[in-house]
């Protein structure tokens, strides 16, 4: 395993330009009063969050985790029109989700998605046939314009050329359809960064303990520091509840009365070791609503995803040996035995999908957004999906702007007058920051991993080049963590003095791979904990 050199020494002293320190970001958050203070830290307060401080309001946003660090990042990592939402005639639905997928995709984050083949296999027996399927994925991709190509259908040994592991008995015919994937961690973090540098402040390990109150309207929160215990709190003109699986006790906070207004639905998923290399992903049919995903990712395999209600408390959802049966038997409709072994399971990850209360079943369920007013007037924002994210923060934008009595609307840019594409930080093609990453690294030293300079371009965009004056600096910096991860300890001090990072799982889940990967070592885990320490 490779040596760190000195780790208690490096970062000691935070770079200049860092975020503040809690300290002074506590006390910047109780001496002023806010527009609009968002309770949430997942991708709908996020991307809400970015929207009001780029339309000019005073905006503060807090989570009592880390950013992203519930249902935000246990996503399947997908950017995709939602090709199943065919089936139910929402056809206006799915040609805004390409369209949105395209924005982000190719204008707002090129360098934090990329855009994936998905295979579509057609079994004897299966509950959809090969003419169903091919022109389910034609139409598809015709509401896509065909900026991704032209779904068509492939025979069996085509598609296993490409997914060797593809299971080929009974197979007739394979459907062909083009999507986009990310990784939510790292989109969610890029879009903090972005509020932020639009004028936002934003903490996360800050625990609402209660609401401030006047005259029966909700006014502020008062939080708690679960990092040392230090209570503080927020003053604002409009509080924005985007609390995820959580929306309805927040609710409850302001009106102990408050009826559900949400029910939950479990997605569990799996990353597996992969036995061959993947050039497509695998989307199979269940039955006549349920797909199950086998997405090549981050060098690894992710499986799922499950859908089944929840009524528990949602800071105990985790993934069963139930789930774990489900995901690996439903796979095991299209991937090889082999590539199923549960040795090959690293990590395994559950999310709540927040879904508007009412019957049925939660595979038929919309994935709609739904936005409701207190009685103390408090606005609660709760649903969606990870590829609208941007337009849902142009619809909470328009909703403040309608309130009545429009107490925000005039201090605020109207929506329509927004850039349409505002860019993520970090905007580059990540080809071109790879191959300047391998020519010189920005460091003195020997030059810089292939797979390295890969995952930085792929995972930072530009901002790499920060990361890799880091590793200039000291040469320990530029060690790998692991000799079977491409990151380098620099992300971890950039984590720390730019990134919000507080605790090893904020590091190694959230902003690097490391856990995924299952190469969390009780060694490595003390010294992201030493090397965060350093900084209040």
């Amino acid at each position: 395993m490779t040596t760190l050199r000195c780790v208690p020494a490096l970062g000691t002293h935070p770079a200049a330009g860092s975020n503040p320190s809690r300290a002074e970001t506590r006390e910047q958050l109780s001496k002023a009063t806010y527009d609009l203070l968002v309770i949430g830290g997942g991708i709908l307060g996020i991307t809400t969050a970015w929207h009001a401080a780029q339309s000019g309001l005073r905006v503060a946003m807090v989570d009592a985790g880390d950013f992203a660090g519930a249902t935000s990042s246990a996503s399947s990592k997908l950017l995709h029109g939602g090709l199943r939402y065919l089936q139910t005639g929402a056809v206006k639905l799915v040609a805004e989700n390409h369209f949105e997928r395209r924005a982000v995709s190719r204008t707002v984050a090129p360098h934090l998605s990329n855009p994936l083949t998905f295979y579509l296999p057609v079994y004897k027996g299966g509950p959809h046939g090969a003419a169903k399927l091919g022109a389910g994925v034609f139409a598809y991709s015709a509401l896509s314009a065909f900026r991704d190509g032209v779904g068509h259908v492939i025979g069996a040994d085509r598609a296993a050329r490409d997914v060797p592991e593809l299971r080929t008995e009974n197979l007739k015919a394979v459907a062909v359809y083009g999507d986009g994937q990310m990784n939510d961690s790292r989109m969610a973090l890029m879009t903090v960064r972005a509020a932020v540098e639009a004028g936002a402040t934003v903490l996360n390990h800050a625990e609402v303990v209660g609401l401030r109150k006047n005259d029966g309207r909700v006014t502020g929160a008062e939080l708690k520091d679960r990092t040392d215990g230090t209570e503080f709190g927020v003053s604002a003109r409009l509080v924005l509840n985007a609390t995820g699986p959580w929306v309805d006790h927040l609710r409850r906070m302001e009106d102990p009365n408050a009826a559900p207004s949400i029910r939950l639905s479990k997605g569990a998923h799996l990353v597996l070791k992969r036995t061959s290399p993947w050039r497509a992903a695998l989307a199979t049919p269940i039955d006549k609503y349920r797909i199950t995903f086998a997405l090549p990712w981050e060098d690894m395999l992710l499986l799922g995803t499950t859908d089944e209600e929840f009524e528990g408390d949602p800071a105990d959802v985790a993934v069963t040996e139930k789930d774990i049966a489900q995901i690996l038997d439903e796979a095991a409709f299209s991937v090889r035995d082999q590539q199923l072994s549960r040795d090959l399971i690293t990590y395994s990850f559950a999310g709540l999908r927040v879904l508007p209360g009412g019957p049925g079943d939660t595979a038929k369920a919309k994935r709609e957004t739904v936005v409701t007013e207190g009685r103390g007037g408090m606005l609660s924002i709760a649903g969606g999906k990870w590829t609208t994210f941007r337009h849902i923060g142009r619809t909470v934008m328009t909703k403040l702007a309608q309130l009545p009595g429009r107490p925000l609307a005039d201090d605020m840019e109207p929506v329509k007058q927004l850039p349409k594409h505002m860019p993520l930080p970090g905007l580059a093609n990540p080809h071109a920051v790879e191959h300047r990453l391998l020519v010189d690294g920005g460091t003195p030293g020997p030059r810089m991993a292939a797979d390295t300079a890969r995952h930085l371009a792929t995972h930072y965009g530009s901002l790499s080049f920060d990361i890799a004056r880091l590793a200039a600096g000291d040469p320990a910096l530029a060690e790998r963590i692991h000799p079977d991860a491409p990151e380098i300890w620099a992300q971890v001090v950039y984590a720390r003095d730019y990134e919000w990072a507080r605790t090893a799982d904020d590091v190694l889940r959230r902003r690097t791979t490391l856990t995924i990967r299952g190469l969390d070592s009780e060694d490595i885990r003390s010294r992201v904990e030493d090397l965060l320490a350093e900084r209040p």
